[in-house]
């Protein structure tokens, strides 16, 4: 069939074939097919949907376009966890040398900041000498000895999928749930595991700003985990305010050592054990999601997530010292506090306004190949429903230029809002699909 004839039968609304899809995607990912027909069958997709039997076959047509990661030499199961994206999310920092204690491989690979959201590869090369590049077999090695490796996305990982992402952002197709969850999917399922826990996150500072449009991305992403047979759970979790006390790269590093230490924040910890809790219940580690947490807090207290979060950063060749000694990781020259205007409860810390903050501070990019400064961001953030008198700081910036902090404030000036009265503070996780 002619490209232009598959373009066609989508655009008018009918579902495609798994010969259709399949034959679409290779000649795409082998130049056969040029951008501007891809693009069409993009914007066709965009205005009428996909069902997820579509959407499952879309995921692994982009999956098989390149190389697929053997992990059969594991002798564990394999699990990962995906985050769409917020402000202060440093969850995988602490998740994958917890899961790891449990006896679950995680093989994880992240990705880089874009615009205001942070990412996990960004934050990880803040620690000197780590290498988030490893070749496939040193990160297999990395694996069998500690158990988990954070490394970012090979050339060889599913092209397909970066070839229609870089087409979608200039083509006004990104908000498409069948092209989010496809993309998602085939990058995290070609890492070669079992189960997958998905972190869909809603509100100012995600991807999705509603509860309902979230809700319907983590159905879409676990019914295609679930047509390719993994096991797959997704938490709906929010992100109106900064997860953690921190955002940033360096400092939400020091932040996750010291959650890793015992000493994290209350929400920060709420969401990483959760996820991590039903990571290892799909993985048959544990039969509930309160007996995997109770295990999982144990390894927290004895001082094992601490030591194996340490154990994969000397196998990546970072520096333990600086994660022992964190005053030996990046910081910046201008350190000033954001005072409150007034006394009252915290009712709004906007994620958005923070992570723009962030952003122009240089914490963030606006293209792929900015380069990030690992210094600057913002600590010690004021949580929405605590008190703050007036004057009092709200956060502390960090900075590298004082043209860019000057930049930065104007965004905070409208993050917050204080009230009279404490307000009702929202639920943290709010859904559990399976």
């Amino acid at each position: 069939m002619l490209p232009q004839w598959i373009i066609e039968k989508k655009r008018d609304g009918h579902p495609l074939n798994e010969d259709e899809i399949r034959s679409f995607i290779r000649d795409y990912a082998s130049e056969v097919i040029p951008d501007y027909q891809m693009s069409a069958l993009a914007m066709a997709i965009y205005f009428q949907g996909m069902t997820t039997e579509e959407v499952a076959v879309l995921t692994d047509a982009m999956m098989r376009s390149g190389s697929l990661m053997d992990t059969s030499s594991i002798n564990l199961p394999k699990a990962d966890k995906h985050s769409t994206g917020g402000i202060g999310d440093k969850v995988s920092l602490m998740l994958a040398p917890l899961v790891a204690c449990s006896g679950v491989a995680v093989p994880m690979i992240s990705g880089r900041g874009l615009g205001i959201t942070g990412g996990t590869l960004d934050k990880m090369e803040s620690i000197p000498g780590y290498r988030t590049d490893l070749s496939q077999d040193e990160f297999l090695k990395v694996l069998d000895k500690c158990g988990c490796s954070i490394i970012g996305q090979t050339a060889e990982l599913a092209p397909a999928d970066k070839k229609l992402y870089a087409l979608r952002d200039v083509t006004g197709t990104v908000p498409s749930i069948p092209l989010i969850s496809a993309s998602i999917m085939s990058k995290k399922l070609a890492e070669g595991i079992d189960s997958l826990v998905l972190d869909v996150k809603w509100g100012t500072g995600a991807f999705m700003k509603t509860i309902e449009d979230a809700r319907k991305l983590a159905k879409a992403m676990v019914g295609i985990g679930q047509k390719m047979d993994k096991g797959m759970t997704a938490l709906v979790t929010d992100m109106n305010q900064p997860l953690g006390r921190t955002a940033g790269n360096a400092v939400e590093v020091i932040e996750s050592i010291e959650a890793l230490k015992g000493n994290g924040s209350a929400d920060l910890v709420k969401v990483t054990l959760a996820l991590a809790a039903n990571m290892l219940v799909l993985s048959g580690r544990s039969e509930t999601v309160d007996e995997a947490t109770k295990e999982l807090r144990g390894h927290i207290d004895s001082g094992a997530a601490y030591d194996k979060f340490c154990e994969m950063v000397l196998l990546h060749g970072g520096s333990v010292e600086a994660v022992n000694d964190t005053s030996i990781l990046s910081t910046a020259d201008i350190i000033c506090n954001y005072p409150s205007p007034e006394t009252g409860y915290v009712s709004k810390a906007d994620a958005e306004g923070i992570g723009k903050a962030c952003a122009v501070l240089g914490a963030g990019r606006t293209a792929v190949t900015d380069t990030v400064d690992h210094a600057v961001g913002i600590t010690d953030l004021v949580k929405i429903g605590e008190h703050a008198e007036k004057g009092q700081p709200l956060l502390t910036i960090h900075g590298n230029e004082q043209n860019k902090v000057d930049a930065a404030i104007l965004f905070l000036d409208n993050a917050f809002v204080l009230s009279a009265e404490k307000c009702h503070e929202a639920d943290l996780i709010v859904e559990t699909i399976t």
